[in-house]
């Protein structure tokens, strides 16, 4: 159990780092050298569509609207997202992605469809229930540490 242990814990540590590492050079290209991985993760949480309000998008990436507004701030201001308030209620405030945000937002989907068509590629589907299983495990486990702790 012990050789179990640390060989899940070498693993987890090493793709942990390596994801974020590769994701970072697979996505920050040439022609998105003014965006930050955190930028990404905004634009994707944004996502595609009429535009979604900052609290549920503060929500989504479990963050505060606070830390969210400085992040559109630098996106409105870089053009990769616009504002714009609700017809309904005026102190409801929207974002959207430009069409400059829905090519970096179409960018950094495929790197994670390359590397999911990768995955597939290579499992059977025994080894893929597997693998889903455990999937859903680590996120049950990140999702209730994540309400347990305050960062």
């Amino acid at each position: 159990m012990e050789e179990a242990y640390k060989k899940i814990n070498h693993a987890l540590v090493r793709l942990i780092n390596e994801v974020w590492d590769l994701e970072g050079k697979a996505i920050i290209t040439e022609e998105f050298k003014d965006l930050t991985k955190n930028d990404m993760h905004v634009i994707e949480a944004v996502g595609l569509g009429e535009g979604k309000n900052m609290s549920s998008i503060a929500k989504g990436l479990k963050i505060t609207v606070g830390s969210l507004t400085t992040a559109m701030n630098s996106l409105v201001k870089k053009q990769y997202v616009e504002r714009f308030r609700s017809e309904e209620d005026r102190r409801v405030v929207f974002v959207k992605l430009t069409e400059k945000g829905i090519k970096a937002y179409r960018h950094h989907e495929e790197y994670h469809r390359r590397m999911i068509r990768e995955i597939l590629d290579r499992l059977d589907g025994e080894q893929l229930s597997v693998l889903l299983v455990t999937l859903d495990i680590l996120s049950d486990f990140f999702s209730g540490y994540h309400d347990k702790v305050s960062f």
